[in-house]
């Protein structure tokens, strides 16, 4: 039995959300993100594209581009707010579905054709969306998790495409190939410079090729030019908190050794936050005593993954928390609030050198191991203890001279 997968994605999803609040925003260019000239375009209206301006633009070259451009901050507790609202008209009528982002998901209906046509029940589906949250949202419906999304973009602005079973490798082959998923802007250049512009060109070259220049890469891209993805969409669970605890084999009042120790469960949460697409909006802390009294303490902040401000944000509990001088037991870290959110939410933190930072130590870590990019005071903490929580269902790489 074929599948059928939708992919509905949120029309520039961060502006609808602004307009929703200020239609003075209504049909004019429009740029989010960090507003000094070091910051970045989170989201842009269709209005300012058309000056060449993208998501990811440093925020001083978008105005340069789109001088008559408005410039907001945004607000990403706004958007989280009408992210849930759709999240849960889409969990209510959806069998299985999988959120990929803040503004992005898939969903399961494979076997609904045996009862009502599955186009339809996708259309009814996103006109309850508009009707409910009056946000534009467009959708694609194909056999598999790519084509899908590809003809999601086909198909916006507020918009919707079926590819029947069939027509997959047809509907592909004439686009660029940078409409396929997984190729970014190294691989586009690359592909480009062996004279590949549309997907039909991938489809018609040897595997083998493909493979030689982009290794297993390579293999993958060329499946999904030919419209061939087994992936499955991953039921969607809604994570509420993730959390790190160390019980000292003696317990200590070694304050800087403490410190050290939360400032490595704070590096190593705020990293899976990123790896799980995640943001916090809640720090905790807890310390139990020799006696087993139990006391913690929070604070509430921003959206963020970032490790510099929560790292901060823990030691400055720990400093409020820490009262009575005596022996600890316990100490532990927990981030609460989460949400989804990747790159796009990260961008409204004001400093493009910081987000190119982070990337490049997430990918360093990537490849290489949570303990290749460390901070210093950390280089000294043998064990961090246990995580709680994590978001793939088992315990994060630890590295060995941390691990308990």
């Amino acid at each position: 039995m074929n599948r059928h997968i939708v992919h509905l994605d949120l029309d520039t999803f961060f502006v609808s959300c602004e307009r929703l609040m200020d239609r003075r925003l209504n049909n004019i260019p429009v740029l989010i993100g960090g507003t000094s000239d070091r910051g970045v375009v989170a989201a842009c209206s269709y209005e300012t594209r058309q000056f060449g301006v993208h998501s990811g633009m440093p925020m001083k070259m978008a105005r340069l581009l789109c001088p008559d451009a408005i410039v907001i901050r945004g607000n990403s507790s706004v958007y989280t707010k009408f992210s849930e609202m759709v999240t849960d008209i889409i969990k209510e009528k959806s069998p299985l579905f999988e959120k990929s982002s803040i503004d992005e998901f898939y969903v399961d209906v494979t076997g609904m054709d045996k009862f009502f046509g599955t186009y339809q029940w996708a259309k009814e589906l996103r006109e309850r969306i508009i009707r409910e949250t009056m946000l534009p949202i467009s959708f694609g419906l194909s056999i598999n998790k790519t084509v899908s999304k590809v003809g999601t973009t086909e198909a916006k602005p507020n918009n919707c495409i079926n590819i029947p079973d069939g027509f997959e490798k047809s509907f592909l082959a004439p686009l660029s190939v940078k409409k396929i998923p997984m190729v970014g802007t190294k691989t586009y250049q690359l592909l480009r410079s062996m004279g590949i512009e549309k997907v039909k060109t991938v489809q018609e070259m040897p595997v083998q090729l493909m493979e030689s220049v982009l290794g297993k890469n390579g293999i993958s891209l060329w499946k999904k030019a030919q419209g061939v993805d087994n992936s499955p969409v991953i039921a969607w669970h809604e994570r509420k908190s993730i959390s790190m605890e160390r019980t000292f084999e003696k317990d200590s009042t070694d304050i800087r050794k403490m410190k050290n120790i939360l400032t490595a469960m704070a590096e190593n949460l705020s990293y899976q936050l990123r790896v799980g697409n995640k943001l916090t909006a809640c720090v905790s802390i807890k310390i139990r005593y020799s006696d087993f009294q139990t006391y913690s303490k929070q604070r509430r902040l921003h959206y963020t993954s970032l490790d510099h401000t929560l790292i901060s944000t823990t030691l400055e509990l720990f400093d409020a928390l820490y009262q009575r001088r005596v022996l600890i037991r316990l100490i532990g870290v927990r981030f609460s609030h989460l949400v989804g959110g990747i790159y796009k939410i990260r961008l409204f933190e004001d400093s493009e050198k910081l987000i190119k930072l982070y990337q490049s130590m997430d990918k360093i870590r990537n490849r290489y191991g949570q303990k290749a990019v460390q901070r210093a005071v950390t280089m000294d903490v043998k064990s961090i203890g246990s995580m709680t929580n994590p978001f793939n269902g088992q315990p994060p790489v630890i590295p060995a001279h941390r691990r308990s």
